[in-house]
């Protein structure tokens, strides 16, 4: 009895050490292969190839090469204006001011016209290309604009969150949206645009990532990191002062000569780059 009464004992023990071993294993799968089994963003490495000057006082929000030119909006409340400059020597060859309750954000080229998002008003501007006139105005939905391109066929612009909106460009109304994901889910502060080679590349806000997005699927295919820009080519960390060069905003394609542009907030230089274009 005494004999059959341990060999219980000694059964009870070893089965609940297995158990309690067998769990834990299945505890550390489940908790360390949740991460581990993620796909990867491809890194997308970056060269400089060239600086150009660039207006310190503008705080770029929207971007765009066009025949030799930059096109530029630049925001804040009381200094928002979208502007055209040579691009050798960052001179403001004209230059169209918005009135102060407006704030400037992304614009982008489709046909002879220029169109341009405001901050948290609801109101978008259409220019002529040639004179920079305001020739109309339009509405969209969302409670803010942030970034703006077109594929050619659509405009695009993005709300600051995780979604990006298809535009009619004749009648500035929906046609379709997607959201922006990554391997984690869905992706916050998708900033400035623009369309390169079939696909979206996005600043991230306060972030020093361009993220390469697939606009069929939304999904992050590419991420470059250009964190050691600034170290590379001189420009200050960011500090308090409101004049002082802030976070990397801004990216412009010359499909001519397949050259991408990008400068920051407040930036004193516009540097010319090497993605995987």
């Amino acid at each position: 009895m005494r004999l059959k009464l341990l060999s219980v004992i000694t059964f009870t023990i070893a089965l609940s050490s297995f158990l309690s071993c067998k769990n834990k294993e299945e505890s550390t799968t489940e908790t360390t292969g949740t991460d581990s089994t993620l796909p990867l963003i491809p890194a997308i490495p970056y060269q400089i190839i060239k600086a150009y000057p660039h207006d310190n006082t503008a705080y770029t929000e929207g971007l765009e090469y066009h025949n030799g030119f930059i096109y530029e909006s630049a925001g804040q409340y009381g200094k928002s204006d979208i502007r055209k400059t040579d691009l050798e020597t960052g001179k403001v060859l004209q230059q169209q001011k918005m009135d102060k309750q407006y704030f400037g954000e992304g614009i982008t080229i489709f046909g002879n016209k220029i169109y341009q998002l405001t901050y948290r008003e609801r109101t978008g501007f259409i220019y002529d290309l040639a004179t920079l006139k305001p020739v109309k105005t339009f509405s969209f939905n969302t409670n803010e604009g942030w970034g703006m391109t077109t594929d050619g066929k659509y405009l695009i612009y993005g709300d600051g969150g995780t979604m990006l909106y298809f535009l009619d460009p004749e009648t500035q109304k929906e046609v379709k949206r997607i959201t922006v994901t990554d391997q984690y889910g869905p992706v916050e502060n998708v900033n400035e645009l623009e369309y390169i080679k079939g696909y979206l590349y996005a600043n991230q806000w306060q972030t020093d990532f361009i993220l390469k997005i697939d606009p069929n699927t939304g999904k992050v295919v590419g991420k470059a990191d250009l964190s050691d820009l600034r170290r590379k080519t001189g420009i200050p960390d960011p500090t308090n002062d409101e004049t002082a060069p802030e976070v990397l905003n801004g990216i412009a394609y010359d499909s001519s000569s397949n050259r991408i542009f990008i400068t920051g907030k407040n930036w004193p230089k516009l540097f010319e780059i090497k993605l995987d274009n």
